[in-house]
């Protein structure tokens, strides 16, 4: 059976996500050793994980961080309450639960556990995204062209990056998975807690605004996504926002689309009790 893993640092963290099988579903528990809603969910993530048996490899992983001790994860994954739950898989941020609703949680992560299921020739999973943490104020990590697996790096005459050769085609089938990794992918610059730029905070600002369920990638921790999607969305900036796998574009019209048809993105907003 599996077992909740207590992190206690972030080169731990940073070990455990980075020698992820892309298959993998995630269950990434935030917590505060104060907070009596936390030892509750506790209880109920050891009580599910339990029922998840452990498998080579793992069809689950359940990490569980102190919020307050390690700040610099849990600004990455927008935690600004707890107990709160992340499920990830490949990199991408899945589905976020905040609170002690244990329904909730039990049918998050059995909704996304069992969409990790299937025969492996059948299913094309995007590779994990390595995070890098840093203030909000420094320089984007970029990649050299030689740190690019699978082939050359070349730059088009707009500047934008080009895999060549047969890496090309690996990373289009990333791209391809990557963004249907959620029902509605954000790419942006930085995290939802931590925008990096002033049109990725405006279209967060806006998905809140309108209770869009989303998930995120940030483009910024990993040069080859970041370079690749302007090609294979044929859109040279970011923000982008994407539903259903298909690209909608950027801010200003995500902002259009909204102004002329409130109902814009309705089926993906979360319901308010």
């Amino acid at each position: 059976m599996s077992k909740i893993l207590e992190v206690t640092s972030e080169d731990e963290f940073n070990t455990h996500v980075t020698t992820l099988d892309p298959t993998t579903l995630l269950v990434l528990s935030f917590h505060t050793p104060w907070a009596a809603p936390c030892a509750q969910m506790n209880t109920v993530l050891a009580t599910l994980a339990a029922s998840y048996p452990a498998t080579t490899p793992p069809r689950t992983l359940w990490l569980s961080v102190n919020a307050e001790e390690l700040p610099d994860v849990s600004d990455a994954y927008d935690v600004t309450a707890v107990p709160f739950l992340v499920l990830a898989r490949a990199g991408a941020t899945l589905e976020t639960v905040s609170g002690s609703d244990a329904g909730k949680v039990r049918a998050a992560i059995e909704r996304h556990a069992a969409g990790g299921e299937g025969k492996a020739e059948d299913v094309v999973i995007p590779p994990k995204q390595d995070v890098t943490y840093r203030d909000n104020t420094g320089p984007a990590p970029r990649a050299d062209a030689e740190g690019v697996p699978g082939g050359e790096k070349d730059a088009g005459a707009n500047g934008t990056a080009v895999v060549a050769g047969e890496g090309k085609e690996v990373l289009n089938k990333r791209l391809g998975e990557l963004v249907k990794a959620a029902p509605v992918m954000l790419f942006m610059k930085g995290t939802p807690s931590a925008p990096q730029c002033g049109f990725s905070r405006q279209l967060v600002a806006l998905l809140r605004e309108n209770s869009v369920r989303y998930g995120f990638f940030n483009i910024l921790a990993d040069d080859e996504v970041r370079q690749g999607l302007k090609e294979f969305a044929d859109w040279p900036t970011f923000p982008q926002l994407w539903v259903g796998g298909e690209l909608v574009g950027g801010l200003d019209i995500i902002k259009e689309e909204i102004a002329n048809d409130p109902d814009f993105l309705k089926e993906y907003a979360v319901v308010k009790a």
